[in-house]
């Protein structure tokens, strides 16, 4: 049987400008220097945060803690905002207003305590909640339904090459006698930017308004292959912890033998190595599965979730598996967030897309929420190997879901 998704018919009803042919559009670009911009912010702000929460006396279990909360947050509002978008027409202005409150990262400055830093976070990823469904929904409106693969793709690396460049300004920023709280303070400019980027260079489609629309029964009359589709995502977010963890994992056992400091510089420079591969694959990821099929490649993916954390759970001061655990998780990353968005936009018709999308990323952020929480508390509570061996196994329940998605 093929591995190719069909993907759903437009609705000419609702859809008034065509589509253009070319892949590598206005949009395109534009959301991709979108996101440049603000990931460059967040991960100046997040690269040092576990140890910026370690100078201020938190534990794993508080670091698990904020990511987790910040993704249920985040969860909440993607749901309505996805739908509201379908039901109203419009979908820009949420957008921007999304990147904008994504720059509370910069608020971490003032913390003294780790709830002061969850509040922060949870400000940022109500931001990120927002903004990100209805960009993809945008985005996938961007582009024929051949291409989608590379066009989030194009998306994801310029996503990444900002994650890959927010740590490496902040290093440069400590390296050159900043304190963390002013690396904090200086990631809003270009997330902020971010914003104003959208704005100026993203040009929505018009769409009509479909004021009849239900949020229930919208997401009760969603395609059956979606919700299939959503129960594997889900098995694996579960086990999907926030990757922040793996700078820790690497910060604590190469302390021991090379300090605290020197550990801290290097697990940020894996991180970055981590990133590296993310941006790197992104593209050709999606290029592949445009051409040899989209679900196969992405359980893949989910596959070598699983090889990373039971790298995790053998790690020791050693840098050759620290490393190969960070490259399986860029990896990772790139497959999975090249591929997650673009089979929802096959299986999703065009009429609910941003309901979809909502759902979609509500599974996922409420799986975060899940895995962040145990596997820090697992950490904690009984040793990091449980933690990891926690999410290997749900990425492996996962991987055989998608894997027999038809």
């Amino acid at each position: 049987m093929s591995d190719h998704i069909q993907p759903a018919a437009p609705s000419a009803a609702q859809i008034t400008e065509p589509v253009t042919k070319a892949w590598l559009n206005r949009n395109v670009l534009g959301m991709g220097l979108t996101s440049f911009l603000s990931d460059l912010g967040h991960e100046m702000a997040t690269a040092f945060l576990p140890l910026f929460l370690a100078s201020i006396g938190a534990s794993p279990a508080a670091l698990g803690a904020i990511e987790g909360v910040a993704d249920a947050v985040s969860s909440f509002v993607k749901l309505g905002a996805g739908w509201y978008t379908d039901r109203i027409g419009r979908r820009k202005p949420l957008v921007v207003l999304g990147y904008s409150l994504t720059a509370s990262t910069a608020l971490f400055a003032l913390a003294t305590a780790w709830p002061q830093v969850l509040l922060a976070r949870a400000l940022a990823w109500l931001g990120r909640g927002i903004r990100g469904p209805l960009r993809d929904a945008v985005l996938a409106e961007s582009v024929p339904a051949d291409a989608r693969g590379r066009a989030f793709g194009f998306h994801r690396a310029g996503d990444t090459l900002g994650a890959i460049a927010g740590p490496l300004v902040a290093l440069a920023l400590v390296g050159a006698g900043a304190n963390y709280r002013t690396v904090f303070w200086i990631s809003a400019v270009p997330a902020l930017l971010a914003a104003l980027t959208f704005a100026a260079l993203v040009r929505e489609r018009r769409r009509l308004p479909n004021h009849t629309l239900r949020l229930w029964q919208t997401i009760g009359g969603l395609p059956s292959r979606f919700k299939l589709f959503l129960v594997g995502v889900g098995l694996f977010g579960v086990g999907d912890f926030a990757h922040s963890l793996l700078t820790l994992r690497a910060a604590q056992v190469l302390t021991p033998a090379l300090g605290a400091a020197q550990a801290g510089t290097l697990a940020v420079s894996l991180y970055v190595v981590h990133n590296v591969l993310y941006a790197g694959a992104s593209f050709p990821v999606g290029a592949l599965a445009d051409r040899f099929g989209k679900r196969g490649l992405l359980a893949l993916g989910y596959l070598l979730a699983v090889v990373m954390n039971l790298a995790l759970m053998a790690a020791g001061p050693n840098l050759a598996s620290l490393g190969l655990a960070f490259i399986l998780g860029g990896t990772v990353i790139a497959i999975e967030d090249a591929l997650e968005g673009a089979i929802a936009a096959d299986l999703l018709p065009e009429e609910v897309r941003g309901t979809g999308y909502g759902v979609l990323a509500t599974v996922n952020g409420l799986g975060d929420f899940l895995s962040s929480l145990v596997v820090g508390a697992l950490w904690a509570g009984v040793s990091p190997a449980a933690g990891f061996g926690y999410a290997a196994l749900l990425s492996l329940s996962g991987t055989l879901v998608v894997y027999r998605l038809r």
